[in-house]
């Protein structure tokens, strides 16, 4: 059930497939990386795993594979090369900025809860058109683990100045499902994201098509 606006101070934000169309060039980006160092994959294999940070996604696509190692970080540089050459063609998920005003204009904390490290997630909320509105910023510098994981969530929390129960996420994985209900808050989620069908998706407050649709809800 979506919760009435009123009863919430902070919104968390994932970015990726919930404020921008960017899932499919992230699972195309890394299946680029993985092949020309030696692990051919398709972009339809990885893109179950978009939505997770690298920590996890590599060793899960790749066993035995860590992103820690000099491997896994050429991987990760290469894969980020990729994505920055895709980024300046994707689009806004539709509402995505009218959204975030209007969670302005009402005074709601607002803070970035992503697995991207920090100059990607500045790059995509630039591309995204909200990089003005949202000042309040968390990224996989600031959490030892990345979604399913909590650690991001507890620090956007942090950064918010929220108690989970006065707190919402809004994202479009069962990552960013996961990783609010550990961190003891509630999730809206996108089908904007792609792949996922409504029945992956359980265990969130609510399930809309995209920004567009929940701000009408929350009007």
């Amino acid at each position: 059930m979506l919760p009435a606006l009123d009863h919430v101070s902070a919104v968390l934000f994932d970015v990726d497939g919930t404020l921008i169309d960017s899932n499919g060039a992230h699972a195309e980006s890394w299946a680029q990386a993985l092949t020309e160092h030696g692990f051919p994959r398709h972009a339809e294999e990885v893109r179950p795993l978009i939505g997770m940070g690298s920590d996890k996604l590599l060793p899960t696509i790749v066993a035995g594979l860590e992103a820690e190692s000099p491997q896994g970080r050429a991987i990760a540089r290469r894969k980020k090369e990729w994505f920055a050459e895709r980024l300046p063609r994707l689009q806004a998920t539709h509402g995505a900025r009218a959204l975030v005003a209007h969670l302005r204009e009402r005074e709601k904390a607002m803070v970035v809860a992503t697995s991207a490290d920090t100059e990607e997630m500045n790059a995509i909320l630039r591309q995204a058109g909200v990089a003005d509105l949202i000042a309040c910023r968390t990224s996989s510098d600031d959490a030892e683990e990345s979604k399913p994981d909590p650690d991001i969530v507890v620090a956007a929390l942090r950064r918010a100045g929220a108690p989970p129960d006065a707190a919402v996420m809004i994202g479009d994985t069962p990552y960013d499902i996961e990783a609010a209900r550990r961190a003891g808050v509630g999730a809206i989620v996108f089908r904007c994201g792609g792949y996922w069908p409504d029945g992956s998706l359980g265990g969130a407050l609510a399930i809309f098509d995209d920004p567009e649709t929940l701000l009408a809800g929350w009007k």
